[in-house]
């Protein structure tokens, strides 16, 4: 064991070795290796212990816990992309290994398009030929643990039932003093979780190892499931709105998402497997899948409550790496999308106010508006909205007097919009909430009616 060493190509195997919760501290440790290399542990901790489980709770805190050990694995499972999964602590049923190996391929496509790789004909889960037993509804308390992720979206989401009178607590996992803040200022009760990675990662990262992005959502959504299961509370409700579904339109290549565990094929098969393999009466939905990132952002708009705590920006929550003094860069894809949807539904001084800079009245940012609105360009690797909501936010802020003086504005003008077809650009039909959501039919119609008044 001493003298193995990480060698990227020479890897044949990727082994789930085992998981368990400490019910008396609330940790988790999920182990994986490599081979016969050392043994990978990352911990996650949740608040609350020690935890008095019932028999039924306690089986679906082990359902919920086998799969966050195998779709975290996906963390450790990249570095090198062996042809082999092996799990051995338990065999899974097929509707899991189908769940997971799209978790894996789609959640994957940027990290394979960026290293070249072909994971579609690699990722197979070993798995019995059953569907597995359909799991029980458990008598779970009605009470919401919202993921906050300090950016407009979820902060949506959180006002949202506040207003419909839905109980929720306020959730993140990783210790970002500006989600900490931003969660603080709800006044709601919140619920930091805590997530160590196994440190052998990074020293595999050094050592060759592949790297790229994965679909972190889909672990941060399994972490709140078993979350819920030890609180004993119904619903796990994320903020990702109907534009998350749609990628980046690669020549050569096709559609690759940056954010497909934030989109609608996610979030269905998810949730789904959720109630049926995990807990019947466990609900996981996105509160705002029936909007655009437009239409966000108008919601967004209509208080001022954390215009001076909110970052939408991504530098803000790398694990690694530099971060902006300030709670915006100004420069990254995120910041550049969140100042235009916003621009529509604010007054210039508020938002200017906000980001400390007019980011439309600079020549140097030209070129992150044209990949906004793929003139020339695609999509951003990025959790930015459709290039539509971004033409049809140019669009109106070409009519307005506040906003058509400036320079990106003006180039949009003259330039990019009498190329494109003046139907597309107008922004009433965006704003128009849509019927594909999970949410449930108690809670649909008045949020529908909530954001729509």
């Amino acid at each position: 064991m001493s003298e193995w060493k990480f060698q990227r190509d020479a890897i044949e195997a990727f082994r789930f070795v085992r998981c368990s919760l400490d019910e008396a501290s609330g940790t988790a440790r999920l182990v994986y290796a490599f081979d016969d290399g050392p043994e990978l542990v990352e911990t996650v901790t949740f608040p609350g212990a020690p935890f008095a489980l019932d028999e039924a709770r306690a089986a679906a805190v082990g359902r919920a816990l086998q799969l966050l050990h195998l779709v975290a694995g996906v963390s450790y499972y990249k570095a090198a992309v062996p042809r082999r999964i092996r799990i051995e602590n338990g065999d899974i049923d097929a509707a899991t290994a189908r769940l997971l190996e799209s978790i894996y391929i789609n959640g994957l496509g940027e990290f394979a398009y960026r290293n070249g790789l072909d994971v579609r004909g690699r990722i197979r889960f070993p798995h019995a030929a059953d569907e597995g037993k359909m799991a029980p509804a458990l008598g779970l308390s009605a009470h919401a643990l919202v993921a906050i992720g300090g950016g407009k979206d979820s902060l949506v989401s959180i006002e949202a039932l506040r207003a419909l009178g839905v109980e929720q607590t306020v959730t993140w996992i990783g210790g970002s003093q500006l989600i900490r803040a931003c969660a603080a200022h709800t006044g709601l009760p919140t619920l930091n979780i805590g997530r160590a990675l196994a440190p052998e990662l990074f020293d595999y990262n050094r050592l060759g190892a592949w790297n790229g992005h994965i679909p972190v959502t889909a672990v941060n959504s399994a972490i709140l499931v078993l979350a819920a299961l030890l609180k004993g509370v119904d619903q796990v409700v994320f903020s990702n709105e109907r534009s998350a579904s749609y990628g980046s339109l690669i020549e050569g290549t096709g559609e690759v998402n940056h954010q497909w565990s934030k989109g609608w094929a996610f979030e269905q098969a998810f949730g789904e497997h959720v109630e049926r393999h995990v807990a019947a009466d466990l609900h996981y939905y996105s509160l705002l899948r029936p909007l655009s990132e437009l239409a966000v952002a108008r919601q967004f708009a209509r208080t001022d409550r954390y215009d001076a705590h909110f970052s939408s920006c991504n530098r803000n929550f790398h694990i690694l790496g530099e971060r902006p003094a300030n709670r915006w860069c100004g420069v990254c894809p995120k910041c550049h999308f969140v100042f235009l949807a916003l621009a529509p539904f604010m007054p210039k001084a508020r938002l200017v106010g906000i980001f400390g800079r007019n980011l439309l009245d600079d020549t140097g940012q030209t070129a992150g508006y044209d990949a906004l609105l793929e003139y020339r360009d695609h999509k951003p690797f990025e959790c930015v909205g459709e290039a539509r909501e971004s033409r049809a936010a140019m669009a109106a802020l070409a009519t307005r007097a506040e906003w058509r003086g400036d320079v990106l504005v003006q180039r949009f003008a003259g330039e990019i919009q009498p190329q494109l077809d003046i139907t597309e650009l107008e922004l009433a039909p965006l704003l128009v909430p849509d019927g594909v959501h999970r949410i449930p039919p108690a809670l649909a119609g008045r949020l529908d009616a909530h954001f729509r008044a």
